[in-house]
């Protein structure tokens, strides 16, 4: 587990960085280049397509793990919106509610518990 939080703190720190460099020398203008690249059909449209199923994937599953509650939507929206950094920091946050218990972590506690 401690490698894993490692993991998630480097990704936190490095997507964290780039991101900051990108808007400091480009602005905040991603969707119009993120949709733009998708729209001409290139490798780089479809890798953002790519992308963009993987931040669907995350979002819903966020929202799944918290059984559709307000709360669960809300962070689905945010997992959907912010990417890696917030699903890192959110998996870290979980690891340390879980104690580390990574079917708690994957399912959520009402679900491991039904499992056990």
């Amino acid at each position: 587990m401690t490698l894993f939080r490692l993991l998630l703190i480097t990704i936190i720190a490095v997507v964290g960085a780039y991101t900051a460099i990108t808007i400091a020398n480009h602005g905040m203008g991603l969707f119009p280049i993120f949709f733009g690249d998708m729209a001409d059909m290139t490798w780089r449209g479809q890798f953002n397509l790519d992308f963009l199923c993987f931040l669907i994937f995350s979002g819903f599953w966020v929202a799944w793990r918290h059984q559709f509650t307000v709360a669960g939507l809300v962070l689905g929206f945010a997992a959907f919106n912010l990417g890696a950094p917030f699903l890192a920091g959110y998996l870290l946050v979980v690891s340390y509610q879980t104690k580390g218990d990574i079917a708690a972590m994957l399912l959520g506690p009402a679900r491991a518990t039904l499992r056990r």
